[in-house]
């Protein structure tokens, strides 16, 4: 396999062993993938945005592996390299802040739409800069803010279509802090951090919500109506849900989640290849 491939993401793992190894996504004008490089520590190439190719790939089941003796590390690539667009990057801000001013203009409770602005302005910078998962969607620097984006900008243009009684701040607030926790969880190259064993982003996004808006003085049902909207998120206790969705508001950001995590490893996916998040083989084209 001498074509030559773009690194587009990488996370850092060990083997039982304790041997070090990273998974590249890797990816050319006609396909991508993922693959365990054997041997490779930490703070050893090829990083994001470098090329490399493989003299040769182990496939078990569709799980690509290579040892590092078979990699070719090359240099990195640069705006006029062909595959240099294909490295995703985080939205523009005001990409970001156009999204949010739209979703202010739907907001009728004056005590939650300052708070909804002060943190969609903090929020842009760290988001911007942290992965929103290792492996399976948004897996890259930046990629948590364009996935909590996906999800705001999907609200914007679902709302005015509901008609029922829904709370449009509660599911703002709760799409901005619902993966907060990943800055703790993550580092800024998606190694895995302490936090996500010790409390796990679920927790820390609801913690961090409650203790804003209790400060703010929101009253105590409200309160309780957000955070349920972040601890529900993930849908179903077998997927680390600790509550199930109970309102429509929980709904909609669970539902929001779901497609823009699961469209993006679909879009991260070879064609043909099994796709465990979705426990089916991904067709393209």
């Amino acid at each position: 396999m001498q074509t030559e491939f773009l690194v587009i993401g990488r996370s850092n793992a060990t083997t039982r062993q304790g041997s070090p190894y990273a998974m590249l996504k890797v990816a050319d004008a006609e396909q991508s993938f993922t693959i365990s490089v054997w041997d490779v520590a930490p703070d050893m190439p090829p990083f994001q945005g470098q090329l490399v190719q493989f003299n040769q790939v182990k496939d078990f089941g569709g799980k690509k592996s290579c040892a590092l003796m078979d990699m070719v590390i090359g240099l990195m690539a640069d705006e006029k390299h062909p595959l240099y667009g294909l490295i995703p990057r985080p939205i523009a801000e005001q990409v970001w802040q156009k999204t949010i001013t739209e979703l202010l203009g739907y907001c009728t409770d004056e005590t939650l739409k300052p708070i909804i602005q002060q943190f969609a302005d903090k929020l842009y910078k760290p988001y911007s800069e942290y992965p929103a998962a290792t492996t399976v969607h948004h897996a890259y620097p930046g990629g948590l803010v364009n996935h909590v984006h996906q999800m705001l900008h999907m609200l914007s243009g679902l709302y005015p279509c509901l008609p029922y009684q829904i709370k449009v701040e509660r599911c703002i607030l709760s799409i901005l802090f619902h993966d907060y926790g990943k800055v703790y969880e993550y580092n800024r190259q998606g190694d895995t951090q302490a936090d996500m064993y010790l409390l796990g982003h679920i927790y820390i996004g609801a913690h961090k919500l409650q203790n804003v808006l209790e400060q703010h003085n929101i009253d105590a049902e409200e309160i309780k109506r957000i955070i349920h909207c972040v601890l529900a998120h993930h849908g179903q206790r077998e997927y680390g849900s600790p509550v199930l969705p109970c309102t429509q508001e929980a709904a909609i950001v669970t539902y929001l989640d779901n497609i823009s995590a699961k469209v993006d490893a679909m879009e991260g996916c070879p064609d043909g290849e099994y796709l465990p998040s979705l426990g089916t083989h991904v067709q393209k084209g």
